[in-house]
């Protein structure tokens, strides 16, 4: 008796969770499908194929990339330097990493506003040098930068911490720089905590509206990312152009959770093949 009463919750509980999962999430995927195939498909093309929407791609591609690349570089170093060297301020750099997590973008982008804009004491030196970052793709590609900054460095640590000191420790007595150390011994402990990050990275620049939004000006054909050229069409009432350019989102999200659940899977498989 018991134990049917206790299968009974537990179907309950499963019919509530996949009933908010297709609501929250399926749903949503099939209306955006849906809504930007309505007027059929050579107007879904046309949408995709506009000179703006192509524009759009390629910016949101081009900050991205540079977004992930460098995230990575900085993930790396941060999180190495603070798993493998005890220093003062330690805890102060910990913490300024996660500031990106505690603010919104919006206000991440009123900042380099305030840093690069009119008001920045820089400003005039930028505009005697024909620099331009605010209301320019380098300000696009900054604000991505600082909105995904702590993703790779997070994703890193613990696995850094659990490996712990003692092989590299045992590589440099052996002679081995620091160089052959990071490439030989600690990269392959950290790889699929890496790609994991990466993938994590991606998906989050890919979307970034707030701070993006702020700094871009909005200028069709040259700062306007995917976000916000959707928004635009949304604005302007042109639905279908609006959903089909979204599904572009949506199948690079669908992409990247596909690759995130195979990267979990070799993970897996890797770690119960080393035990």
């Amino acid at each position: 008796m018991r134990r049917a009463k206790q299968s009974w919750r537990c179907w309950v509980m499963i019919s509530m969770a996949a009933a908010f999962l297709f609501v929250m999430l399926v749903l949503p995927l099939l209306l955006v499908s849906i809504e930007a195939l309505r007027k059929g498909w050579a107007a879904y093309m046309a949408a995709l194929t506009e000179p703006f929407a192509v524009k759009a791609l390629y910016l949101t591609l081009e900050a991205t990339v540079l977004a992930v690349v460098l995230n990575t570089l900085f993930g790396l170093a941060s999180a190495w330097l603070l798993t493998k060297y005890d220093f003062r301020g330690k805890a102060w750099l910990g913490a300024f990493i996660d500031l990106p997590f505690a603010i919104s973008p919006v206000v991440a982008g009123l900042f380099f506003i305030m840093l690069f804009g009119r008001m920045s004491p820089l400003h005039p030196f930028l505009q005697a040098e024909h620099i331009a970052i605010v209301f320019a793709v380098p300000g696009i590609i900054l604000a991505t930068i600082f909105v995904t900054l702590p993703f790779i460095t997070r994703e890193l640590i613990p696995v850094m911490e659990a490996q712990g000191r003692s092989e590299e420790e045992a590589a440099a007595t052996m002679g081995a720089g620091g160089w052959t150390i990071f490439r030989r011994v600690t990269l392959p402990n950290i790889r699929w905590a890496l790609l994991y990050s990466v993938i994590l990275c991606t998906a989050r620049a890919l979307g970034e509206f707030g701070a993006v939004s702020v700094v871009s000006g909005h200028i069709r054909g040259k700062t306007n990312t995917l976000p916000l050229h959707i928004e635009i069409l949304y604005n302007e009432y042109n639905f279908t152009a609006a959903f089909a350019v979204a599904s572009i989102l949506v199948l690079l999200a669908v992409a990247i959770l596909v690759v995130r659940n195979l990267v979990e899977w070799q993970a897996k498989r890797g770690s119960e093949n080393a035990d």
